[in-house]
C-alpha cells in the first residue's frame, strides 16, 4: 500500500462513525439555531454527505472537543462555515504553541504539537481575529481558557502570535512568544463544506 493510500484511508469514516458524527452535528444545529437563522440542517447534511474529506475534517474537530456547528453560508460559493463552538477551547487541542518553527525553537520541555500543525493536520484553519470575534456574537467563549487565533505574519515574523479569550464582558486580543504554551491556551477552528 502506498503512503497516499494509507493517509487517504486514515481520513475516511467507517459507517457508523459517519452516522454518529451526522446525528450529533444534527443534535447540535438543532438546539442552536441562533447560531444559523434561516439555514435548514436537509441542506447541511447533503452538502456533507458528498464531501468525505470535509465529513473526516469535522470528525477531527469533534474528536478533540471542538464541538463543530454551522455559522453561516457564503452565498457566491455555496459553502456552509463552521466553527469550533465549545464553551473553553477545545481539551483535546490544548498545551501547544504556535506553529512548528515554534516548537523548533524550544530547548526543553517541548510541547508536543502546535496549533498551526494540528489544524493542518485535521484540514481546517486557526479563526481569525475577525472571525473569533463574530464567534463570540454567538454566546460566550473561552470564559476560563484561551484560544491562538490566525497571526498576521508581520506579528509572527518578529516573533510572536496572538490569542483571544472572553472576560470581563469583553473580549481580549493578546500576544505571546509564538513558542509559549499553556494548559489553558488550545485554538479554535473554521472549516467550508
Amino acid at each position: 500500500m502506498t503512503k497516499r493510500n494509507e493517509i487517504s484511508n486514515k481520513m475516511e469514516l467507517s459507517p457508523e462513525q459517519r452516522e454518529g458524527l451526522l446525528q450529533t452535528l444534527k443534535a447540535r444545529f438543532e438546539e442552536n439555531t441562533n447560531r444559523h437563522k434561516g439555514l435548514e440542517w436537509a441542506n447541511v447534511q447533503a452538502k456533507l454527505e458528498t464531501n468525505a474529506e470535509k465529513l473526516w475534517s469535522l470528525h477531527e474537530m469533534e474528536r478533540t472537543g471542538g464541538e463543530p456547528d454551522v455559522v453561516g453560508y457564503d452565498d457566491k460559493t455555496g459553502e456552509y462555515l463552521f466553527y469550533d463552538c465549545s464553551a473553553e477551547s477545545p481539551k483535546g487541542r490544548r498545551s501547544v504553541c504556535y506553529d512548528r518553527e515554534a516548537l523548533e525553537s524550544r530547548k526543553e520541555h517541548k510541547p508536543a504539537n502546535s496549533a498551526i500543525g494540528m489544524a493542518a493536520a485535521m484540514g481546517i484553519e486557526l479563526l481569525t481575529e475577525e472571525q473569533y470575534r463574530e464567534l463570540q456574537k454567538l454566546g460566550n467563549f473561552d470564559k476560563k481558557t484561551s484560544s491562538w487565533l490566525k497571526t498576521p505574519s508581520e506579528i509572527r515574523k518578529l516573533g510572536g502570535a496572538i490569542f483571544a479569550d472572553f472576560r470581563y464582558g469583553n473580549v481580549f486580543v493578546y500576544h505571546n512568544g509564538a513558542e509559549s504554551y499553556y494548559a489553558a491556551r488550545g485554538f479554535r477552528g473554521s472549516l467550508k463544506v
